[in-house]
């Protein structure tokens, strides 16, 4: 997807006699937005702001080892080969001059030789000049880094930033309840981008709490020139590749869905994040797993060290007795500067292998932290929420209905959008679901409160987020019929999971590590024989997968539903 910003300044912090300024510039090309009020606990602010930071250049994906010694090896064997080279190549040089009827003389030989030098060394140069250019500047470094400016979204009650990280597996959402303002004005509510940089990251670090300051979503940005004068704004057209748009379209999906709430006290999250701190797991798996007992204390259990952490404060309050794991843990230590500023904090879960959503408050300030459980879409494991979509399409008049009623009033309740469409709280929810996938709707856990933002400056629709992936919508074909069979289902004593059986009358045998990922798999169909594991498993492996560690689909909303809230 191509999209265009477009600012008139760059957002900065403005120091004066009075105190400081926090002037964040909004994009042009959205609909006016504005916000202007005093900072009344600017601390706050500036930790929560770069947790948020933390979260977006968070990139946990794969990092080659230090190969230093071994390159600089090999450099002395090719300065070695390269002096060699050299040798010959004069001692031919020397060879065609003599031999030759037109040689050049030694003066113009000696002019060739030093020509060819000085534009090498011009062009190496000019080279190096711009690798250190890219790495150096602000802007270019941060488009490397994130894809696309923070969203703040001014509402009736709050103000929010949301953005993704840049490895597409993890989602902040800092919430500011309006009350953490005073003497505002020139308010304008909507949602756009902001221009965000290193250097204003930077400055962020100098709101201090003696300092008067203000916060300002400038709506100077909007003015535009007269006739015939020269345009003030810039324009930065960016690339979201396809996988950043669908990674935030699932997140998106899964916040809408009823989940299980755990209170977590500061001494239990510091527990979790000093022991992991400490550790480094060697081998798999590395899950967190929460064991829920109702009127019982939760306990919290790392795996593979089977670290056990048991939060005394609050009995669990949930429905029934289970067992939920999650993965993505390594990215919790951004949440590790909050500590000394948390008042409460919650995690919201789907299911095993599905999303977490870590919930931290600190006073009017509220961080939510979405963790995936995959790195760089990893859709091989066992987080894929293909599960968690409704069966079936909700009706297109109550998804008119839905978003009319959102743009009267901007934050509803599931119960207050069931009341005034008529609808059933599964079809209303179906409805929720599918508007947050396509970047409309956010729901908001702490509140429980669903409010109407667009995250894109235009209307995302199936075709602009990519299709699916045709393997996995044939594998959730296969899986409801009856034509998949387990022959196999063992645990051996390395951890490993091994799966046999048969998929319509092709034999299937498929290999799970203590994670839920594939690392093995062995199919006669074409797609695994040309790529195997690297282009994705193959229908035939996904379904034995879902078939062996997934419970029935329901076959109709009100049931999709009940078993969401089960």
């Amino acid at each position: 997807m191509n999209l265009t910003l477009a600012y008139r300044n760059r957002s900065t912090i403005v120091s004066s006699s009075s105190g400081l300024a926090i002037a964040l510039a909004p994009n042009l090309r959205r609909d006016r937005v504005g916000f202007d009020a005093e900072l009344i606990h600017p601390l706050r602010f500036r930790e929560a702001i770069a947790a948020l930071h933390d979260v977006v250049i968070s990139d946990l994906r794969y990092q080659p080892k230090d190969r230093s010694a071994h390159d600089a090896y090999l450099a002395e064997q090719k300065a070695r080969e390269q002096k060699i080279r050299t040798n010959a190549r004069d001692q031919a040089s020397k060879w065609i001059r003599q031999s030759s009827a037109t040689a050049l003389s030694e003066d113009e030989f000696a002019r060739l030789e030093t020509n060819y030098h000085q534009k090498r060394r011009q062009y190496w140069s000019a080279r190096q000049e711009y690798s250190n250019y890219l790495l150096t500047h602000d802007r270019g470094l941060w488009r490397l880094l994130m894809p696309c400016d923070p969203v703040i979204t001014v509402a009736p009650d709050v103000l929010f930033f949301e953005c993704f990280s840049a490895d597409e597996s993890s989602y902040g959402c800092l919430t500011v309840d309006r009350g953490a303002f005073a003497r505002e004005r020139d308010v304008s509510l909507g949602t756009t981008n902001v221009d965000y940089s290193w250097a204003l990251h930077e400055h962020f670090q100098l709101l201090r709490s003696y300092r008067q300051t203000r916060f300002q979503v400038d709506p100077t940005g909007f003015e535009v020139a007269t006739t015939g004068a020269e345009a003030t704004h810039r324009e930065e057209k960016i690339e979201l590749p396809g996988s950043w748009l669908r990674g935030f379209s699932e997140l998106q999906r899964a916040m809408s869905l009823p989940m299980r709430r755990v209170s977590l006290s500061r001494e239990g999250l510091y527990s979790i994040l000093a022991f992991l701190k400490r550790h480094k797991a060697a081998r798999s798996p590395r899950a967190v797993r929460f064991e829920l007992t109702p009127g019982r204390p939760v306990a919290i259990v790392l795996e593979p060290w089977e670290e056990r952490i048991v939060l005394h404060d609050r009995p669990y309050d949930g429905p029934k007795a289970e067992v939920i794991r999650t993965w993505g843990r390594d990215r919790l230590r951004s949440l590790a500067r909050l500590l000394p500023l948390l008042d409460e904090a919650e995690v919201y879960l789907l299911g095993s292998g599905l999303p977490s959503f870590w919930s931290i408050r600190m006073g009017e300030m509220r961080l939510l932290l979405g963790l995936s459980g995959w790195t760089s879409q990893n859709w091989t494991g066992g987080s894929s929420l293909a599960a968690l979509r409704p069966p079936v399409e909700p009706g297109r008049y109550l998804a008119t209905q839905v978003g009319a009623g959102f743009r009267a009033n901007p934050s509803q309740t599931l119960a207050q959008i069931c009341t005034r469409t008529g609808g059933s709280q599964a079809e209303v929810a179906a409805v929720l679901n599918q508007l947050a996938g396509l970047g409309q709707v956010i729901h908001d856990l702490h509140a429980d409160v669903y409010r109407w933002r667009q995250v894109m400056p235009v209307t995302l629709s199936a075709e602009i987020i990519g299709p699916e992936d045709a393997e996995t919508i044939a594998a959730r074909e296969i899986a409801r019929t009856s034509s998949v069979h387990v022959v196999r289902d063992e645990t051996r004593a390395d951890g490993l999971r091994v799966l046999e059986g048969k998929i319509l009358d092709r034999p299937v045998t498929l290999v799970l590590d203590g994670d839920g990922r594939m690392i093995r798999g062995k199919c006669t169909c074409s797609h695994h024989f040309t790529g195997g594991l690297r282009k994705g498993p193959c229908r035939h492996l996904q379904a034995l997968r879902d078939k062996a560690s997934s419970q029935p689909g329901p076959s109709g909303l009100e049931a999709w539903f009940a078993l969401l809230r089960n």
